[in-house]
């Protein structure tokens, strides 16, 4: 198992519905991160500054290599682009622009 972290950017004033989204998350989306082997997958928010930071476990192998593809999050990602920064022009469009997060510590 493996922890993967991530920050992303909502647009200012869309906390409550990027939150009201995300409590009626897709059955067929939970399905399909489950099935690449993610867990305990946990979004954070500043509301100050409208970062959200992303956490999440992945089994090994890491599956995650063809969820861009899969047409419910593509479905998904078109849903969320009016409330976050996204990248438009990419492959697939409107999937969010994530930034990487280092690991500083760890308390097992």
């Amino acid at each position: 198992m493996a922890v993967h972290a991530f920050r992303m950017q909502l647009k200012p004033g869309t906390i409550a519905e990027y939150r009201r989204r995300h409590d009626a998350i897709w059955p067929d989306l939970a399905a399909l991160l489950r099935a690449a082997g993610i867990s305990d997958y946990r979004i954070f928010v500043d509301p100050q500054s409208h970062a959200l930071f992303a956490c999440l476990t992945v089994a090994e192998p890491d599956r995650r290599g063809g969820l861009a593809h899969a047409p419910v999050m593509q479905r998904w990602w078109d849903h969320m682009a009016d409330l976050m920064e996204v990248d438009p022009a990419g492959t697939p469009p409107n999937r969010p622009r994530e930034w990487p997060l280092e690991p500083v510590f760890h308390l097992p």
